[in-house]
């Protein structure tokens, strides 16, 4: 008898019809067994770093079961997912259940579907101790982390408040755009355009300089995250503005130059975990840690008349490889199904960018694009359906043909005065054909909706029909969603595929941040525990010291540091701030319940300090947000 083990109930009934059940037994440990306690530290951090693991509760049962099916296995297949997680997984099923190192079968797999789960099992491997290393090295640092700074919080701040390196950073992110929005400096500035025509055909021009003195103007402003760059012009008042529109109503507009081309639009590369969370916040309005939890179901396995089969590869990944079997099935659909003419002269090729991407991973992709959206609707629900249908598009688009626009670019002069007006017209749809709409690139380059600009011909004259204005104010910096603030992490390296919808989900939980029409705001917890960490303990929010930590832990992964190494190097500086910030930092001020009225609900209110000075606020927070100056 051969046992095969994973993790999740969904993996294992579907994987339970692939294999012969003769042969094979397949069952869950429904996740992790085994973990750091609760209770203790449980790193001995006089020997090296060492940690003490006890069976999950939770577990125990489980366990029990499969020691019993270890001992009558001939083989034990590991069958844990392919990352860091899923190896460490393995490893610890491996230790708890005692299984045997000739038995010990570790297979991966990067799609839950017969052929792949049968390859698998014909090419098994032993278990990638490195792998297990760097998941180790994590855990045991954000142990330390949490384990010493969390009650550091209780006695300073506020109860029941916890720390750790990637949310320490994500905390920073919102509450430093917060203050970046605060003080950011406004000032007001005007557009101009005219609305001509040519042949009946009504089309607008830009303003864009006087005397080769250009309008448009733009300052660079260096913020915690980024550089962030304000557009304006130098048109700052209403009477300057009145102004030049009134040499411009009197003036002749003639074209100066026109400029024809061809404009090439590239698909984007296929979804990373991160890609696709932020397409799917903003896209389908749904959470991070949500949008992991519908593309778990979809890899797991759905319910088809075939029988059970997962419909995408597996869903945490920083890489845009794709396999040539899936390339060579996508061709064939495009030229079954849309047309030879949509493929590409060569199929394309995508480059990973991320820091620490693995590249034996592979995109997020359908394991077969022939089921497509339409064919299965009926078998997923509505959340399941809408993201399987944004990953079936947006992988058929990549090995498609790029979408071909006919562009022109006219100036035209007004006196001393220069307009700008430009068009493109779609003449080959290309990959355009398989999506729902026309999207903004990843690389956020504009692109504008077609706009039609008439035949027109140099030196020629053009009517104008009115000369507009549009009053502007310089913009701060927009707050972050859980799109943005996952595209922010991810650019410095900070945490990975998999920690991205638990960080936020864990800010959120904490009441650091709180989300109001769909963006990240500070509370006031967030903001004290924030300048208490920034005070004492600089590097734990740091965002190149925690991208740092990242790139050491990838090169565990790659068998380039050991793991204690690694812990001891971040762990010695970190203890001695530790016992500098016990001594330095003042216990925190409880709040006292005062006479005063909240003037929402009518209850008493607390006189409260922050950062700011002190304040009231009501007695039944969170259920009532009311708030009052304090004036004593």
């Amino acid at each position: 008898m051969n046992l095969v083990i994973v993790e999740s109930p969904t993996k294992e009934k579907t994987i339970s019809k692939f294999l012969d059940k003769k042969e094979f037994i397949v069952k869950s440990s429904y996740g992790h067994v085994r973990d750091l306690p609760k209770t203790s530290l449980g790193v001995d951090v006089e020997k090296g770093f060492k940690p003490t693991y006890l069976v999950i509760s939770r577990a125990k049962k489980i366990v029990a079961g499969l020691t019993q099916l270890v001992s009558k296995a001939d083989n034990v297949y590991l069958a844990t997912d392919f990352d860091r997680e899923g190896e460490a997984i393995a490893w610890h099923l491996s230790q708890i259940l005692k299984i045997d190192e000739k038995k010990a079968k570790r297979i991966t797999f990067h799609e839950i579907t017969k052929e792949a789960i049968r390859e698998a099992v014909k090419k098994p491997r032993k278990l990638d101790l490195t792998l297990v290393d760097s998941q180790q090295a994590r855990r045991i640092l954000d142990r330390l982390v949490g384990y010493k700074l969390s009650p550091l919080l209780w006695r300073k701040v506020a109860s029941g408040l916890s720390a750790g390196r990637v949310q320490s950073v994500a905390v920073r992110l919102i509450v430093e755009r917060e203050f970046e929005i605060k003080n950011f400096k406004s000032s007001e500035y005007y557009k101009i355009s005219a609305m001509l025509s040519k042949d009946n055909i009504e089309f607008s021009a830009d303003l864009i300089s006087k005397n080769n003195v250009k309008f448009q103007e733009q300052t660079v402003h260096e913020f915690f995250a980024e550089k962030y760059t304000a557009g304006s012009s130098t048109i700052k008042t209403k009477e300057n503005c009145d102004s030049i529109i009134q040499e411009l109503q009197k003036a002749q507009y003639q074209v100066k130059e026109i400029t024809k081309k061809k404009i090439n639009r590239n698909p984007s590369a296929p979804y990373t975990t991160s890609t696709l969370q932020q397409d799917a916040v903003r896209k389908l309005s749904l959470s991070s840690f949500r949008v992991m939890s519908i593309a778990q179901s979809l890899y797991e396995g759905i319910d088809l008349p075939e029988g059970t089969v997962g419909l995408i590869t597996y869903m945490r990944t920083d890489s845009v490889n794709v396999a040539k079997e899936a390339q060579v099935e996508a061709t064939k659909y495009i030229t079954e199904k849309i047309g030879k003419e949509y493929l590409p002269e060569k199929p394309r090729i995508y480059k990973t960018k991320s820091k620490g991407a693995q590249e034996a991973h592979e995109a997020i992709r359908p394991t077969s694009v022939f089921r497509d959206p339409e064919t299965i609707s009926k078998y997923l629900n509505p959340d399941q359906m809408k993201l399987y249908k944004m990953i079936w598009q947006r992988f058929v688009a990549s090995q498609m043909s790029e979408a071909r626009y006919d562009g022109v670019n006219v100036q035209i002069t007004a006196g001393e005065y220069l307009f700008s007006a430009a068009g493109r017209t779609l003449i080959f749809p290309g990959f355009l054909k398989v999506m729902n709409e026309i999207e903004e690139e990843d690389s956020g380059e504009d692109t504008p909706q077609e706009k039609i600009i008439p035949e027109m011909e140099v030196n020629e004259i053009l009517k104008l029909l009115e000369v507009l204005y549009s009053q502007h104010q310089t913009e701060p910096p927009p707050r972050y969603n859980e799109a943005s603030l996952i595209k922010t992490l991810e650019k410095h390296g900070i945490g990975r595929p998999s920690t991205y919808a638990p960080t936020i989900s864990n800010i959120l939980n904490r009441k650091y941040v709180f989300i109001q029409s769909r963006k990240f705001y500070p509370s006031e917890i967030g903001i004290s525990v924030n300048d208490l960490l920034k005070s004492y303990f600089s590097e734990i929010v740091d965002i190149n010291f925690t991208a740092s930590v990242e790139e050491k832990l990838d090169e565990i992964a790659d068998g380039k540091m050991e793991w204690e190494k690694v812990v001891s190097e971040f762990y010695t500086p970190f203890n001695a701030k530790m016992d500098h910030a016990e001594s330095k930092i003042e216990e925190k001020q409880k709040p006292i319940l005062t006479e005063i009225k909240c003037p929402l609900c009518s209850a008493n209110m607390y006189l409260r300090t922050s950062r700011f000075g002190k304040f009231y606020s009501c007695s039944n927070f969170p259920r009532c947000k009311g708030k009052q100056q304090y004036n004593g």
